[in-house]
């Protein structure tokens, strides 16, 4: 598996995602947000979580416009892999890969702290590790993460089995307590929390572990 992992102004945690992939068996390279093209024989992006340019304007909006994202948006056309995570499930919706938005959290504030999850699918290369309704525990901090959609959008992502993760107790007033959400062709996956925070039992739990390995097998076996 070769992964890319961006890096924009403000990133904060692509090195921790950049590990996690490399745990997984990734041959890993970081790539600078104006570079306009992904490397050879990339075969999953990582966008990671952070605050890129400061959030200034709105979480995500100036990132979507640096030149890597025309990469990653033909990269995920041409049926490759995207993980955002928190800050880049931002990116991904601001550059249209996912559907939505983040909007402030609903209680005001800066929310960092573990919570617990339950895997609605496994329908997807992200979350094959884990069983139906498996309960996974894995960091959130964030200040925009309330995901918000209109009925008619929940209506598709329901009834097309795109909810990837719920949250079992909601932290930040997200729409069905949403947690993580699937394209349509399942390829893309963007999500709050923080699989990468949780790969080691050193750092307070490893539940994210199952989805860079499901990643790396489902790749390698392609």
């Amino acid at each position: 598996m070769r992964a890319s992992v961006i890096v924009f102004p403000g990133s904060n945690c692509d090195r921790d995602m950049a590990v996690a992939f490399e745990r997984a068996g990734a041959d890993v390279t970081m790539v600078w947000h104006k570079d306009d093209h992904l490397p050879e024989g990339t075969d999953i992006v990582g966008v990671p979580g952070g605050f890129s340019f400061g959030d200034y304007l709105r979480c995500g909006a100036i990132a979507a416009k640096s030149p890597i994202s025309r990469s990653i948006v033909a990269h995920a056309g041409r049926g490759g892999y995207v993980l955002g995570v928190c800050n880049g499930f931002q990116v991904l919706t601001e550059t249209g890969l996912l559907p939505g938005a983040l909007m402030r959290n609903a209680n005001l504030k800066f929310i960092c702290k573990p919570v617990d999850l339950t895997v609605e699918t496994t329908q997807s290369a992200f979350t094959s590790g884990y069983r139906p309704g498996q309960r996974i525990t894995v960091p959130v901090a964030h200040h925009d993460g309330n995901y918000q959609v209109d009925e008619a959008t929940l209506a598709l992502l329901e009834a097309e089995d795109r909810i990837a993760l719920r949250y079992v107790d909601n932290p930040n007033g997200s729409t069905a307590d949403i947690a993580g959400v699937l394209s349509a062709n399942r390829r893309v996956l963007g999500m709050m929390p923080h699989p990468e925070r949780a790969v080691d039992a050193a750092h307070g739990g490893t539940d994210g572990v199952a989805m860079f390995r499901a990643l790396s097998e489902a790749l390698v076996s392609a």
